[in-house]
């Protein structure tokens, strides 16, 4: 394959709509000068689109060049620089040479502006025929009266030293532009020669530097971020004098720059890995993290020390309390980073002091003015629950405060709560009957299903004495009211079922009684008076008890999990040894209370109907409770248990494993090359390619580079003609973040030499062309490298299609070969994620596009055929699966991963085997786009049917 060369150009400009030639000629030869300027502008985007207009030359240069206009001027010079100046061997074009005169003019002009912009212009001229001539002018500039020319007289000088032939142009530059540096006043002046010096004279910069070292700290920044440069430099080539620089760095971090403090931080690291460098850098990284106002300042601060923390982990332990003051942003990325690279720096001597810093945070949370405190309050539950987890000492001073949070509006954050308390009580025995109690006192103020849920099963599974059984079953015939649930016949419904007598309503102004007939403990009926208070702006219905909330709203799942609990609580009695009248009573009220919601799921004015699974596990519990054999005790009593904590221990398993897992990841092969710059020969190489060598061994060696990506880049090679073709193409596709670079090689098959080649492209999707190719001449068994930049903004399938034109010797018709079409892969454009259940649930219930795919599919398990999906889909199977669910016969999982964009993906996979040994079921697939979820789904249904 032939290597990729590419015209040195420093403007692109897009154009969909190229003017006609005789439209820019017509514009010129007038004598408007705005109508010369936007005719410029447009020969200036034909020739960057590809169209070279030759015959435009003479017109610009007896129109254009004339012009006084300082915009024309501008833009002339921008169409030199665009313009091919070389032809197709590489040598100066005759005409070029017209154009020097014009520039000695404008190098000469008594205006600043003229000169300065001629200059800025000749730093991107290549070509010495061009420059030679110029060189008298270009340094009579650099002792100008204006400054502004000085600075770029300068630029111009180091652009044209870094040529090839650049020394012999200008033998003694360095010695001139040291002169400069030593007279000049003007700051940027001074900075741009002292950089010169730096890039071709080190010798003579570094004597400038000790010359002047004690007044360094008065410098202006440019000035101070130019000597870190020069210390960078000098430290590759010369790595034994890195001692006396690291003093002068050590001294540029008092400056008053936050910029020049930054890139302090970064050349100490950069040079040093001693403790006390690493630590003076963080201390650095920190007080920017606190000064700084701007977001992404301390987005950028954050990945230096999540950087510094992979490698120093023990210095940064230090500084973790300096890291959490960023908790004070208000801004949810940056704390979310801030939290994350804290968690990880947690030890046994920081942890008291996290603690605190932390439940600092919560507390704040709870005034109503912060900004989107929910999430940021179910952050800092995770870190603490995290917390918890290494260190369990902790857990005791946390877990009563973070209780008072199980009625947060915030479902997530309250949910993240309950399944920490949920964890704290199956690792830590110790905290179990304080955390029961503090749970049953603040059980009626929990009003979410999800956490209610969960904490009426905690009640049932760790209340293991009489006192705490029956303080459980007391909660919960509270939370449930007064029975029966249903309002009886020939009574006022005003307020529907809700109206039930006993409600407890919370404190208020106005109160209302009513006299309604109750059921008591013994099921004789008695008249009772509910006094209810109502607040004074309202006539609303009384408060009703969460339980019985629920269960009037439609919602009997927790219907079922409070009759599985009433079910443990009233079997583990009969454990216990209590007397059987205590025992029938309690199986008698656990009875009648499943019952009551039995009846009221058949009312047929509920929002939602009872369903069959609540009904069959009430059904269940009633038939334990009636006939408590030993088998269906066992059941209830242990192997319920007995899950949980399979479960438990199987989450801190895969945890440890993936922690493991990333702490010992391979920063090299240790059979890699590594290629030795002492032993290489020097002979064509540059003071700047030995330099960018040593970075790149640095970088191998410590595990930074990415890898040369050979053998990738040969996977992804697609032909696109056949090999009988006149022309034969193949394109190398690399996806970068926001677009998509095409590397197509075009070889010349034929015997003729082949005219005005050109690949053209189109797309379809959300792919757009940036740039239109230029044309090429190619000679026989000649090939050429094209490439092509296209951008993408959305996941989504897209499709390349174009061809190849071109013209043959002696033939005035245009060929054409067709390519074949290349389908952009949804697959380079996700990678597998990671997210909490509770996240996963909360973006699977907001995402409002989805896309259903019945499975079909010729793999005859369950787990062969999960595995499959994961693998063709680039996600990450966020539902642990153990080997024994496939004898099973059914599986439901979730997967998860995300864009280069930003963008979610989410798969559920609900898959059975049925009887004749097929697999059955769906795959459903929601994002927030529309592209995502269809091209998901379009690539789930071409490669399910099995490898």
């Amino acid at each position: 394959m032939a290597s990729i060369t590419e015209r040195y150009c420093s403007l692109l400009v897009h154009n969909e709509k190229p003017a006609s030639f005789n439209e820019i000629k017509e514009a010129l030869e007038g004598s408007d000068a705005e109508a010369k300027a936007t005719a410029m502008k447009k020969a200036v985007m034909a020739i960057l689109n590809g169209e070279q207009l030759p015959q435009l030359f003479i017109t610009i240069v007896r129109y254009v060049l004339p012009s006084e206009d300082h915009a024309v001027q501008k833009l002339l010079l921008l169409y030199l620089e665009a313009l091919e100046k070389t032809d197709a061997s590489g040598k100066l074009l005759p005409e070029m040479i017209l154009i020097c005169q014009n520039l000695r003019n404008n190098l000469q002009h008594p205006n600043e502006y003229i000169r300065g912009v001629t200059l800025r212009f000749l730093c991107r001229i290549r070509e010495e025929e061009i420059l030679e001539p110029l060189i008298p002018s270009i340094l009579t500039n650099l002792e100008h009266r204006h400054s502004y020319v000085r600075r770029t007289a300068v630029l111009a000088v180091n652009a044209i030293y870094k040529l090839p032939k650049g020394e012999l142009l200008l033998q003694d530059a360095p010695e001139t532009i040291d002169k400069v540096l030593r007279s000049e006043q003007d700051m940027s002046t001074k900075r741009n020669a002292f950089a010169m010096l730096a890039n071709h004279a080190q010798d003579k910069a570094v004597r400038y530097l000790f010359e002047n070292i004690e007044t360094l700290s008065t410098w202006t920044d440019i000035m101070q971020m130019a000597v870190l440069e020069l210390i960078r430099k000098v430290c590759r080539t010369s790595p034994a004098e890195k001692g006396r620089y690291i003093k002068i760095i050590l001294a540029l971090l008092q400056s008053s720059s936050t910029a020049v403090v930054y890139e302090c931080a970064v050349t100490l690291v950069s040079l040093s890995q001693a403790p006390s460098a690493i630590r003076a850098a963080a201390n650095c990284y920190c007080q920017l993290l606190v000064s700084q106002s701007d977001n992404n300042v301390k987005l950028i601060v954050l990945d230096r020390l999540l950087e510094l923390k992979d490698k120093h982990r023990d210095v940064m332990q230090d500084v973790l309390m300096d890291i959490l003051r960023a908790l004070s942003s208000p801004n949810l990325d940056i704390r979310k980073k801030t939290l994350d690279i804290g968690m990880d720096l947690i030890t046994s001597r920081n942890i008291d002091e996290v603690v605190m810093v932390l439940k600092k945070e919560i507390v704040k949370t709870q005034n109503k003015d912060f900004e989107r405190g929910g999430e940021y309050r179910q952050m800092l539950v995770q870190a603490i629950h995290g917390c918890a987890v290494k260190f369990p000492d902790v857990a005791s001073n946390v877990v009563h405060l973070l209780m008072d949070f199980l009625g947060d509006s915030n479902i997530a954050s309250a949910l993240d709560v309950i399944f920490f308390v949920r964890e704290i009580l199956e690792t830590n025995s110790k905290l179990r009957q304080s955390i029961l109690e503090r749970l049953r006192d603040i059980f009626y103020q929990i009003r979410s299903s999800r956490v209610c849920s969960c904490a009426t099963w905690i009640l049932g599974e760790f209340s293991t004495s009489f006192e705490e059984i029956e303080s459980s079953m007391d909660v919960l015939k509270q939370s449930v009211g007064p029975l029966p649930l249903l309002p009886r016949e020939g009574e006022e419904g005003a307020d529907g079922p809700a109206g039930s007598t006993g409600s407890v309503s919370a404190p208020g102004p106005a109160v209302s009684g009513s006299r309604r007939p109750a059921v008591l403990s013994d099921g004789t009926y008695a008249t009772q008076t509910a006094i209810v208070e109502l607040p004074a702006s309202s006539s609303a219905a009384p408060v009703v008890p969460n339980l019985r909330a629920l269960l009037l709203g439609g919602d009997f799942f927790i219907g079922g999990v409070v009759a599985g609990t009433l079910t443990k609580l009233t079997l583990r009695l009969k454990t216990l040894g209590v007397s059987g009248v205590s025992q029938n009573k309690a199986s008698a009220e656990a009875m009648l209370m499943i019952v009551s919601m039995l009846r009221l799921g058949d009312w047929p004015e509920l929002p939602a109907p009872l369903d069959d699974d609540s009904k069959l596990r009430m059904m269940q519990c009633i038939q334990v409770l009636a006939h408590p054999e030993p088998e269906l005790v066992k059941v209830w009593m242990e192997d319920c248990r007995l899950s949980f904590t399979t479960l438990t221990k199987d989450k801190v398993t895969r945890e440890a494993e993936e922690a493991k897992a990333q702490d010992s990841k391979v920063a090299s092969q240790a059979d890699d090359l590594i290629d030795f710059v002492q032993l290489k020969a020097r002979k064509g190489l540059t003071q700047i390619e030995i330099e960018d060598q040593v970075t790149t061994d640095l970088h191998r060696a410590t595990g930074m580079d990415g890898g040369s990506g050979d053998s990738r880049r040969l996977n992804r090679v697609l032909q696109l003609t056949g090999f009988s073709d006149p022309v034969y193409a193949e394109a190398n596709i690399t996806v970068h973040q926001y677009d998509v670079v095409m590397d197509v090689t075009v070889v010349n098959r034929s015997s003729e030499t082949l005219q005005n080649l050109c690949l053209e492209l189109a797309t379809m999707g959300d792919l757009k062309l940036v740039e239109r190719p230029q044309n090429y001449a190619l000679s026989p068994g000649g090939a050429k490298v094209i490439r092509a930049n296209i951008k993408v903004s959305s996941t989504e399938t897209g499709v390349i299609f174009g061809n190849i034109v071109y013209e043959g010797t002696g033939h005035t018709e245009r060929n054409v070969v067709v390519l074949n079409d290349i389908h952009i892969d949804i697959m380079d454009y996700i990678t597998p994620a990671t997210c909490a259940d509770v996240q996963f649930r909360n973006m699977w219930a907001e995402f409002e596009w989805e896309n259903k795919v019945a499975i079909s599919t010729s793999i005859g398990e369950v787990d062969a055929f999960l595995d499959h999906i994961v693998a063709t889909t680039n996600m990450k199977c966020l539902t642990p699966i153990n080997p024994t669910d496939s004898a099973s016969g059914y599986l439901a999982a979730n997967l998860y991963a995300k864009s280069v964009f930003g963008e979610d993906a989410l798969v559920n996979v609900s898959v059975e085997k049925t009887s004749d040994g097929k697999l059955a079921g769906y795959i459903r697939i929601r994002s927030k786009t529309q592209g995502i979820a269809l091209s998901l789904g379009d690539k789930i249904t071409l490669k399910q049917k099995g490898p």
